[in-house]
């Protein structure tokens, strides 16, 4: 009997390794379906699951109901597993290197309890060759079995859009991947169970691997573009927003906004590729540029509003500044990589007063990822709010409320451009 059958008939157990903002929807859909075990390393997080909460603040209460699944995060359990999904971080280091260590010591947790005619399917985003060239070998050095012939392995990347409660895991296409054709349509058919908008089957793990990568990398360079025009635009004293809206009245022109670019995904995911580029002796110039320019707009940001503070007349050392919004994109929690961290840094380089606020973001894990903390209540007359995430918040506010909280000479500045024609009477500027 195929995989397959035996998972929908319960005689096995699916198991996801790793239950973060990826990994705990996929394993609670497919615990509508299977018996599934939801491993994590951090007791802390697994107690909270059991309590079902979502640690990552992405899921309600009532996405839990109905699910046959167990959490744990002892390894023993995972003993009772035959197909296995790793859907663990694949960040980047302080170097803008990839960092796949999370990846691999998901591997070796696996690697000591795999079975003859286990599956096991990579979820994270990689280069294209590291599911094969670097978590095969560990599977196989930990559990003494042959690659193919002892089990079988295959990638599906995530597409899940944190967030976004309209493009979820089912409404999502799906694509997978297996290391043979058996091995292919026993995963796609799996994924299918979860999936109801259907699953791509991509030729090989490699093409899979290298479709995920290109998703992301292909609106980092189509937003740096941007990016990068909106700062000759403003040299100009043009509106980049005016702008884009003429421009998007051809019918073939692609439409993207100018932005911080952060996050989990977009921002880390090319420095994958062009770390493979490189080894391969191939310099990615398009790629690598546009990560410049993205990387580099968080400060440009923060100087701008500094040279437009003492155009106003106020030294940045008397100057208090209100960020609103921390997190690397609205309504979520999560902080990874926000560029709104640089932003903040630039402007205390130039010695002025910063405020932060921020209705989904944890204060105690922005000190202890980036060394400062939210504030509890304004302090006072500022002489410039930077609206930094489009938060629903903050989206709803009106142009008196910026008003109250601003100085007679103050900015307002609106990263994502969401009052714009709403303001008429404050100092206002955008991307």
């Amino acid at each position: 009997m195929k995989i397959y059958d035996k998972l929908i008939k319960k005689e096995e157990k699916l198991a996801v390794v790793g239950l973060g903002y990826v990994g705990l929807p996929i394993a609670l859909e497919f615990a509508k379906k299977l018996n599934v075990i939801g491993f994590d390393i951090n007791p802390e997080r697994i107690e909270m699951m059991k309590n079902n909460i979502d640690p990552s603040n992405e899921l309600i209460e009532s996405d839990f109901d109905g699910c046959s699944i167990d959490f744990t995060s002892d390894l023993q359990d995972l003993n009772a597993a035959k197909f296995f999904i790793i859907a663990v971080p694949t960040p980047i280091d302080k170097n803008k290197k990839p960092n796949i260590k999370p990846l691999i010591s998901a591997s070796t947790t696996v690697g000591k309890v795999l079975k003859k005619g286990d599956y096991v399917v990579f979820e994270s985003t990689v280069y294209p060759g590291c599911t094969e060239d670097d978590c095969v070998p560990v599977l196989e050095e930990l559990s003494g079995l042959k690659f193919k012939t002892d089990f079988k392995v295959g990638y599906s990347p995530e597409r899940i859009n944190p967030g976004d409660k309209v493009h979820t895991l089912s409404s999502i296409i799906k694509v997978s991947s297996g290391c043979d054709s058996l091995s292919a349509e026993e995963i796609a058919k799996t994924y299918e169970l979860v999936v109801q908008a259907g699953v791509h089957r991509a030729s090989s793990i490699k093409v899979a691997e290298a479709a995920k990568i290109i998703e992301n990398t292909q609106r980092d360079v189509n937003i740096a573009l941007i990016n990068e025009l909106s700062v000759i635009f403003n040299k100009m004293d043009i509106n980049t927003y005016e702008v884009l809206e003429a421009a998007g009245t051809k019918w073939n022109f692609l439409n993207f906004n100018p932005g911080l670019v952060g996050g989990h995904c977009i921002g880390v995911d090319p420095y994958y590729l062009t770390h493979k580029a490189k080894e391969l002796g191939y310099h990615a110039q398009i790629i690598n540029s546009g990560r410049a320019v993205n990387d580099s707009m968080g400060a440009y940001v923060g100087r701008t509003v500094a040279k437009k503070i003492i155009s106003s007349g106020t030294s940045m050392k008397d100057a208090k500044v209100l960020v609103m919004g921390a997190t690397f994109k609205e309504d979520v929690s999560d902080i990874r990589n926000s560029k709104v961290v640089d932003v903040i840094n630039e402007l205390k380089s130039f010695s002025c007063h910063v405020d932060v606020i921020d209705p989904h973001a944890d204060s105690k894990e922005l000190m202890e990822e980036y060394e400062f903390s939210l504030v509890e209540n304004l302090s006072s007359i500022y002489n410039a709010v930077i609206v930094a995430v489009n938060h629903y918040e903050y989206a709803i506010l009106k142009e008196k409320y910026f008003t109250s909280i601003l100085a007679d000479n103050g900015i307002l500045v609106d990263l994502k451009g969401i009052y714009r024609g709403e303001i008429q009477n404050l100092n206002y500027w955008t991307l």
